[in-house]
C-alpha cells in the first residue's frame, strides 16, 4: 500500500508541477483524510506514517513552483489551517487561532505537517490560489473566487478520491469587456 500511495501523490504532484498553474508565492491548500487513503472512513484510522509520504511530495512541490503550503485540519478544530509563520507574516488578513493539531483533532495531516514545519502558526481561514482535497475534505472554503475545478489524470491516492482546484479573478464588465486569453 505504501509504493501506491507513494505513486499516486507523485504522479499528482508532477501534474501540478507540468500544469503551469502555480506561482512563486501561491497558497497552496490541502485537505487530507489519511484514514480515506488507507481504504477506511474518514476520521476513524488516522495515520503519520500516510502523512509523512504525502508530506514529502508536496514538499517537493513547494521547492519546484515556490507556493506556499496549508494543510486544512479537520472539522473538530474547524478546518483551520497550518502553514509556516513566513506565510502568516506575509498575508496581513490571515487572523491566528491557538491550538495544535493532533491525529484525533486536526487530523493525522495536519498534525505531521505542524511537527514538519520550521515555526509553524495555526490560522482560522485562508485564501488559496489552489489545492487539492484528499477523501473529501471539503476545501473549498479555502479556495479563492472563483475556483475553478480541474480534472487530473490522477484521480486517487491509495483509496481516497481526490479533487483539485485553481482558481482565477472574477470576469467583471459586462458584454463590452475584453479578457485576456490563455
Amino acid at each position: 500500500m505504501r509504493t501506491q500511495i507513494q505513486t499516486d501523490i507523485n504522479q499528482l504532484v508532477e501534474e501540478w508541477i507540468d500544469s503551469g498553474l502555480l506561482n512563486k508565492g501561491d497558497i497552496f491548500v490541502i485537505g487530507c483524510s489519511t484514514s480515506e487513503v488507507a481504504g477506511e472512513h474518514i476520521g476513524t484510522h488516522g495515520s503519520e506514517e500516510i502523512a509523512a509520504i504525502i508530506y514529502q511530495a508536496l514538499f517537493h512541490l513547494k521547492q519546484e513552483t515556490g507556493v506556499q503550503l496549508a494543510f486544512q485540519g479537520c472539522e473538530h478544530i474547524n478546518r483551520a489551517l497550518v502553514i509556516e509563520t513566513e506565510t502568516f507574516h506575509q498575508l496581513p488578513y490571515l487572523e491566528e487561532v491557538t491550538v495544535v493539531p493532533h491525529p484525533k483533532a486536526g487530523g493525522s495531516m495536519a498534525s505531521y505537517a505542524y511537527k514538519q514545519m520550521r515555526n509553524p502558526v495555526v490560522v482560522e481561514k485562508i485564501q488559496a490560489q489552489a489545492g487539492i482535497d484528499v477523501g473529501d475534505t471539503m476545501i473549498g472554503m479555502h479556495i479563492k473566487h472563483v475556483a475553478i475545478p480541474l480534472r487530473m489524470k490522477q484521480k486517487s491516492i491509495g483509496n481516497a478520491h481526490v479533487t483539485a482546484a485553481s482558481s482565477r479573478p472574477k470576469l467583471i464588465g459586462g458584454e463590452r469587456a475584453h479578457y485576456p486569453e490563455k
